[in-house]
């Protein structure tokens, strides 16, 4: 007993000194490894597992020790709180290595009244199926704590199709531990309680504290007045009109937009089914002529949303308008200076822009011959790579058969090289035999050169704590004397309190010296003549936002006109550019894009002869493989993407022109 009850002594004091936020678990170990040398080898493994465990397990542990102080151990001490901790992790973890017989002496080495309370708590069924195993189970997942710490320490037996499973869920425990609890209540029935010794009450005593000195009372700050602050306005807290009308409006659109939605959902058009992926892929732009068609144009219903009110004011603030105004006036200036060129005899820029139309078609026509090169050069790499890659595949095989030799090669020089290397692995084993019944003599010498040194360190220390606890007596006493020496200055008596006279001058011989009643009527005067300064600021700043604010009144009206010019200038530029779009047209053909497409056919027809040279199936003509409907889907979108940009820029084309030339009238 008195075995048990040191080494969990031990464990419990080691516990009590472990900081979770300064010190390290492992640190920690090996400084109580260290410690505990003088003990014997298999005590000192009992401590350190139980002490690893507890630390390791510490999340699950605090939650059961903290519901037994707030449940059942209210009347148990704090201090006590490592001890549970230990007892827990064996009840827990270690029942099945230790055995019941030296779990039930460790139990009786200890406190039984402590024990017996702590262990009718922890084994309660209900707290261990309840609130133990979900609290558990936040930690760990469910399944593992439920089969390896949970079902063994229940005592409920399996039903009787599932008793070829008792041996998975390990020891029953439950019914031992009710036996010893019950034995340990029979103990502390039994056990007379010793009668209490009345010890000596601690009589305390009054600390020799100096009195403190009677403070002055201080005089009260006159409380300043205050102005009383306007009142919030109502409109702070309500949304203005417009706001209103614009919510109102935005709903109702929203709604007539869904309506639509789901009206061209449900009467969608046939055309718009994509195309099945077995139909034909496209031919060679020579053997199959392909189809223009025209820009497609789909006629979608028109949108008409309901506006409660047109006449719904745009507040614009000050900076929208100045900047706004500026842009017209500069406008407006540059209008006027080309006006006054033309009056005095500058030229028309009529001709400059037919050139530059002229010019501009030319460079889309080269554009739109680059691109088909650039398509047919893809075309051709993609047939030099085919062919490159039937060329990899007969170079690979003959690679392949120069591999196989020189594996087997290889394999012959192995098993050589493998057989000389046992010979040596057992000479160097025995080497190692050999050195191993020198190293125990090596290590006894070691260790006693390490127990001198342990003793004259020992021997050391001793002398450095002697040495500092003289030098802190000393300076103790001079702290102490000199305490003393304050306390007698203080007790020397004072003279407080002094006469001052407000009108009286100082007499400090400085250069524009005064009274204090003197200074106040100056800092009053002071005050006065800067409320009439502040005053005329006001004023002023009044009139200048009152003329700024006609300024920018005038300047609204100049938006106004030009908005509404502007709106006419660009209906007709609109019309016009109605009037004169025309549809694209056919790229042209050149001697490059020629050149490539016969490239092409003379690749393609190349291709064919090597792969009846390889008996193998034709890699993207003959037989449709999803790569190469992916290839062929491929350069059909490039062929769409270019007559895109075709139509993009023949568009462009068509509507840069009424443009530019209202811009020359």
């Amino acid at each position: 007993m008195a075995y048990y009850e040191k080494c969990i002594e031990t464990v419990v004091e080691q516990l009590d000194k472990f900081n979770p936020e300064k010190d390290s678990p492992e640190q920690f170990l090996e400084t109580v490894s260290t410690s505990l040398q003088t003990l014997s080898a298999q005590t000192q493994a009992f401590i350190l597992e139980v002490l690893s465990g507890c630390l390791q397990y510490q999340r699950l542990l605090t939650i059961v020790v903290d519901a037994f102080y707030v449940r059942d151990g209210r009347l148990c001490l704090w201090a006590d709180y490592s001890l549970f901790e230990v007892i827990c992790y064996l009840a827990t973890f270690q029942l099945d290595e230790l055995g019941f017989q030296l779990f039930c002496n460790v139990i009786k080495s200890q406190p039984l009244d402590k024990m017996c309370k702590f262990l009718r708590f922890f084994f309660n069924p209900l707290n261990l199926c309840s609130w133990i195993k979900d609290e558990w189970s936040l930690v760990y997942e469910i399944a593992y704590v439920k089969e390896n710490w949970i079902d063994p320490l229940m005592s409920f037996l399996p039903a009787p199709g599932f008793l070829p499973l008792c041996h998975l869920l390990g020891p029953r425990w439950q019914p031992k531990v009710q036996e010893l609890i019950s034995q340990l209540e029979r103990m502390l029935a039994n056990h007379p309680s010793l009668p209490k010794t009345k010890a000596k009450v601690t009589e305390p005593k009054e600390f020799n504290l100096s009195a403190p000195r009677p403070r002055g009372i201080p005089v009260p700050e006159r409380v300043p007045i205050l102005a009383k602050p306007r009142p919030v306005p109502r409109s702070t807290y309500q949304l203005p009109k417009e706001q209103q009308l614009l919510e109102i409006t935005k709903r109702y659109n929203r709604r007539k937009a869904e309506e639509l939605l789901l009206r061209a959902n449900m009467e969608e058009m046939r055309c718009a089914v994509p195309r099945s992926r077995g139909e034909p892929l496209v031919q060679d732009s020579k053997k199959q002529p392909r189809l223009q068609f025209g820009p497609r144009i789909l006629k979608t219903p028109k949108l008409t949303f309901y506006k409660p009110n047109d006449d719904v004011p745009v507040k614009l603030n000050t900076a929208a308008i100045l900047r706004e105004g500026a842009l017209y006036q500069r406008q407006v200036e540059k209008e006027l200076q080309r006006v006054d060129q033309l009056v005095d005899g500058a030229g028309d820029f009529s001709e400059f822009l037919e050139w530059q139309k002229r010019m501009q078609a030319k460079d889309r026509e080269e554009q739109l011959a680059a691109g088909e090169c650039r398509r047919l050069q893809g075309k051709l790499s993609h047939e030099e790579a085919i062919l490159a890659r039937q060329h990899l595949m007969q170079e690979n095989k003959q690679k392949a058969n120069q591999k196989k030799e020189e594996t087997a090669e290889l394999m012959q020089q192995y098993a050589e090289r493998r057989l000389q290397e046992e010979r040596s692995m057992k000479e160097l084993v025995e080497q190692v035999l050999e050195t191993q019944k020198n190293v125990k003599v090596a290590q006894t010498k070691l260790l006693k050169v390490r127990q001198q040194i342990v003793q004259e360190v020992i021997e050391e220390s001793r002398e450095l704590l002697q040495r500092s606890t003289e030098a802190a007596k000393e300076e103790q006493r001079q702290r102490c004397e000199l305490i003393s020496q304050l306390r007698a200055l203080e007790m020397q008596p004072t003279r407080k309190g002094k006469l001052v006279d407000l009108t009286q001058i100082p007499g400090y011989g400085l250069e524009g010296e005064m009274s204090i009643v003197e200074l106040r009527e100056r800092l009053a005067l002071l005050k006065e003549s800067q409320r009439r300064e502040e005053e005329e600021k006001r004023d002023q700043i009044i009139q200048g936002k009152r003329a700024k604010s006609q300024e920018l009144q005038n300047t609204v009206e100049q938006i106004s006109l030009c908005r509404a010019a502007m709106g006419r200038s660009a209906a007709l530029r609109w019309e016009e550019k109605k009037a004169l779009s025309v549809g694209p047209g056919a790229p042209c053909q050149d001697e490059r894009v020629l050149e490539l497409q016969r490239r092409i056919e003379e690749k393609a027809a190349e291709r064919h002869k090597q792969a009846a040279l390889l008996h193998v199936s034709a890699p993207r003509a003959a037989r449709p493989k999803p790569r190469a409907q992916l290839e062929a889907q491929h350069w059909l979108e490039l062929e769409r993407s270019r007559e895109r940009r075709l139509r993009a820029l023949q568009q462009e084309g068509s509507a840069c022109g009424p443009a530019r030339r209202l811009e020359a009238a």
